[in-house]
């Protein structure tokens, strides 16, 4: 091997891996001091950022609560707890979030082991599908369910009338069933990650030998598969459930029209004439503490008993299934994916370029008029480009504040940066139906006076999406060797110099998957939006909640349209780009 230049670092036979540029800004103790300083400044300014965007908005909105024109005081709980409705909408949120948890779990399960324990057919096609139905908003899968099953006048009860010579349709989607079934289908995706990477990381050799020793598939699956497996199930149940108290897109589209109020909704009535916002922070805490409680639940319960297995990783794990069971397994995953994407998105697509939806597709109901009508409204293109760059702003920096965090943790870059973990992922305990109203509470006074900026809205999906950018940032960084930065400070080079030059470039595949996800994220985002936005910083999502509660679903599904084709072009690129698959547990 050649020594080592200031040129790079060379191996023999091989290419350049690392070329480092080495400028000293000084001499001696000059130049240490100078690049002391810069490194301190840099933690010192990633610690205030953090603390900036995640720590005081928490605080403000525990003292929000208890804050009146007169002092401090607990009218406000009074407020918020002292009526049955409201009390209700809680409880509502709970079942919402356990019916939902439930019925997305035995639908997914199937999938997860068909998938990972079986030989059946279109496995790629299946994860694309499940990718595809990942990435639609929820919000606007309930609209699209709305053209499908809407009472009456959905594509599915109408045929179910013309055939069957009904009188009423099949399905009701403004219904508890229908708002659970529409849920649950957009929330496989989590369960079937879980599960199936569960089931592809433990050997078959277990179940094999309960076989031989006569136990049947059920017996197999009892008391073998599901106890191996039950630490997978139990976080994406854990998932399901905690993003489903705190959804508000579909609660609203789908629950009001049903008379049924869940916490999310009722939140945003206290911003309604008369405003009540610190009856809103009060009233937002509660699902703070359901999260934090069930994260707590999940840490005791897996400390429990141990889930490991003696025996490691088999080279084939997908088992020797009869061919009806992988074909039938095969016919029941194109079920959820025409359910899921197919159906809503073609529905969307005939609503887009239809004059009435509800019209058959002939040439006389077809038209891009409403297309056009998007192009030429002022409004509907602010809210495009407030997406892009909200989003674009908003990955950018997380990702920039993931791995300057992700970096001081993991290489203890300064006293007490271990504290910068826990707060890097303190937002993952907090609905963003709740974090919203933190950031209002936080930023909407003096002296910031952010409230209805752009400024605002970037500040507070930083803060939400912040444990992605950080979660891929730490899982890159746990394989990178410290000897790589221990020669970069041995010809001379800064902390800075090594985090620039060496680990940036080689998490260059961490950092970008981190920033398509949290770009995917947040331009769809609507629950933390719509507590934030103002006349000129609204977004799609606002839009596409505005059409929806007009009535002009062909503009809403126009607009749909939009926001899927600028999401599958960023995934499509992002795939394309790290080569290989974004839908993983670990993104």
């Amino acid at each position: 091997m050649r020594p080592m230049s200031c040129g790079g670092l060379r191996t023999k036979g091989m290419m350049t891996i690392f070329q480092i540029p080495f400028r000293r800004s000084g001499t001696g103790v000059q130049g240490a001091n100078a690049s002391g300083v810069a490194t301190g400044l840099l933690w010192a300014s990633v610690a205030g950022a953090l603390a900036f965007i995640v720590v005081y908005p928490i605080v403000k909105l525990v003292i929000f609560s208890f804050t009146a024109r007169t002092g401090l005081t607990f009218d406000n709980y009074f407020y918020a707890f002292g009526r049955a409705r409201y009390l209700q909408a809680l409880w509502n949120s709970l079942l919402y979030g356990a019916a939902t948890t439930l019925v997305a779990t035995l639908l997914a399960l199937p999938l997860a082991w068909g998938y990972a324990r079986t030989k059946m057919p279109g496995k790629t096609l299946i994860r694309a599908g499940l990718l595809g139905s990942f990435v639609i908003p929820s919000y606007l899968a309930a609209m699209a369910w709305i053209l499908l099953a809407g009472p009456n006048a959905g594509w599915i009860n109408r045929a179910w009338m013309f055939l069957s010579g009904a009188d009423n349709g099949l399905f009701n989607v403004y219904s508890f069933g229908g708002l659970v079934f529409v849920s649950a289908l957009y929330a496989i995706p989590y369960i079937f990650i879980y599960v199936s990477d569960g089931l592809s990381a433990v050997s078959t050799e277990m179940e094999d030998a309960a076989r031989m020793l006569g136990a049947g598939p059920i017996g197999v699956a009892v008391k073998i598969t599901l106890p191996l497996v039950a630490p997978a199930i139990f976080n994406g149940c854990l998932i399901v459930f905690l993003d489903t108290i705190a959804l508000f897109g579909t609660p609203i589209v789908l629950g009001l029209p049903a008379h049924f109020n869940v916490a999310a909704v009722q939140l945003l009535e206290f911003f309604e004439y008369p405003v009540r916002a610190e009856a809103a922070a009060a009233y937002s805490l509660p699902l703070i503490a359901i999260t934090c409680l069930a994260l707590w639940l999940q840490r005791v319960l897996r400390g429990r008993r141990s889930y490991e297995s003696v025996t490691g990783r088999t080279s084939a794990n997908a088992g020797a299934a009869p061919a009806a069971v992988e074909w039938a397994l095969f016919a029941y995953a194109l079920l959820i994916l025409a359910l899921a994407v197919v159906f809503p998105v073609a529905c969307l697509a005939k609503a887009a370029f239809s004059v009435a939806w509800g019209q058959p597709l002939i040439m006389a109901n077809l038209t891009i008029a409403n297309f056009g009508e998007l192009w030429s409204s002022g409004d509907a293109q602010r809210g495009i480009t407030n997406s892009l760059a909200i989003a674009a702003l908003a990955a950018s920096a997380a990702v920039a504040l993931g791995i300057c965090a992700a970096y001081a943790v993991a290489r203890r870059a300064f006293p007490m940066s271990g504290v910068l973990g826990p707060i890097s992922l303190g937002t993952l305990a907090i609905p963003g139906i709740t974090l919203g109203i933190a950031f209002y509470s936080a930023f909407s006074t003096a002296p910031f006076q952010l409230y209805g900026t752009i400024t605002i809205i970037v500040l507070a999906f930083i803060a939400r999406f912040l444990p992605m950018a950080y979660g891929s940032c730490v899982s890159g960084l746990a394989a990178i060797s410290t000897q790589l930065e221990e020669a970069v400070r041995t010809l001379g080079g800064s902390q800075l110099t090594s985090v620039r030059h060496v680990i940036v470039p080689l998490l260059r595949k961490h950092l970008l998957s981190g920033w398509i996800l949290v770009f995917i994220l947040a331009i769809r985002e609507l629950s933390v939006v719509v507590f934030l936005a103002g006349p000129g910083s609204r977004t799609i999502s606002m839009f596409l909640l505005d059409y929806s509660e007009s009535g002009n679903l062909e503009l809403a599904a126009a607009l749909g349209l939009v926001l899927l084709a600028i999401t599958l072009i960023v995934v499509v690129a992002g795939q394309a780009t790290l080569g290989r698959d974004l839908l993983s547990r670990s993104q």
